[in-house]
C-alpha cells in the first residue's frame, strides 16, 4: 500500500488552525455579549426593544476547506484571516427596517468594535431580491498571552427578510445552486411582497406610536413618588451597611 504524502508538520498546522477557530468562537462570544447587553438594556430600561432575536454561527471546517479550494485561499491562519471574512457570524433580527439602522449605529459606536466593511443590501438589494445589512467588524479577544483581533460578520435583517433568506437558502441547497427558473421568479416576487410587508408594518407601528404620544397620561401622585423614593433609599442604605467591612 502506498503511503500518503502528508506534510511533515501536519500536526503543528492542524493545531494552529484549531487555535485559530477557537479565537473566532471567542470573537463571536464577544459580539453576542455586546448585542445581548443592548437587548437587555432596552428590555428593562426603555419602552421598546428593537432586537427581536439574535443567533450565531461558525463555518464548519469542511466549509472552510471547500471555500479555500474554490477561492484558492491558503489554508493558513494568515490566509484565512485576510481572505475569508465569513468564518464567524452573528445574525440580528429586528422588527422594522429603522430598527436595523438603529442597532447598527449603536454597535459601530462602540470604541472597541472596528468596522472593516459595510454592505447595505437593503438600500441596494441583490438581483434575486435578497435584503440584509452586513457589517464586517473586528473585535479584540483577550487571550492569556496576547490580544487577537478577530473578524466577525454581523447580519441585520427584519423578520420578513430573514424568513425569505432562509427559504431561498433551502431551495438553492436542494437544487445545488441551480434552482429552476419558475422558483427564482417566485422568490423574487416573494421578496417584493416581503418588502411591502415591512413597509406596511412599520407604517402601522409609527401610527400606533403617534396615537400613544397624543394620548393624555395622568399626572403622577407626588406623595406616592416620595414614598417609593424613601423606600428605595432605605433599602440602598441597608444594603451598604450590611456589606461594608468592619473596622
Amino acid at each position: 500500500m502506498a503511503s500518503l504524502d502528508l506534510p511533515s508538520d501536519l500536526h503543528a498546522r492542524t493545531e494552529e488552525l484549531r487555535r485559530l477557530l477557537m479565537t473566532y468562537r471567542f470573537g463571536v462570544d464577544e459580539v453576542m455579549t455586546k448585542v445581548n447587553i443592548l437587548r437587555d438594556e432596552f428590555r428593562h430600561v426603555h419602552d421598546y426593544n428593537p432586537i427581536e432575536h439574535v443567533s450565531s454561527r461558525m463555518k464548519s471546517f469542511d466549509s472552510i476547506l471547500a471555500k479555500s479550494r474554490r477561492k484558492r485561499i491558503p489554508l493558513t491562519p494568515e490566509g484565512l484571516r485576510g481572505q475569508m471574512l465569513d468564518i464567524a457570524g452573528v445574525r440580528i433580527t429586528c422588527s422594522f427596517v429603522t430598527d436595523i439602522y438603529r442597532v447598527r449605529d449603536m454597535l459601530v459606536g462602540q470604541r472597541d468594535l472596528v468596522v472593516l466593511e459595510e454592505r447595505d443590501y437593503i438600500a441596494h438589494p441583490k438581483p434575486n431580491g435578497y435584503k440584509s445589512l452586513h457589517l464586517i467588524v473586528q473585535v479584540p479577544v483577550f487571550l492569556s498571552d496576547r490580544v487577537e483581533d478577530v473578524v466577525v460578520e454581523i447580519q441585520l435583517r427584519t423578520i420578513a427578510m430573514d424568513f425569505w433568506a432562509s427559504l431561498e437558502h433551502k431551495i438553492f441547497y436542494k437544487y445545488g445552486g441551480e434552482a429552476p427558473r419558475h422558483l427564482t421568479d417566485a422568490l423574487k416576487l416573494a421578496a417584493d411582497v416581503a418588502s411591502s410587508l415591512d413597509t406596511s408594518m412599520e407604517r402601522i407601528h409609527e401610527e400606533v406610536q403617534e396615537l400613544e404620544a397624543r394620548r393624555p397620561h395622568p399626572e403622577p401622585d407626588p406623595s406616592s413618588q416620595d414614598e417609593i423614593l424613601v423606600a428605595l433609599l432605605r433599602a440602598a442604605t441597608a444594603s451598604v451597611a450590611h456589606g461594608s467591612p468592619r473596622s
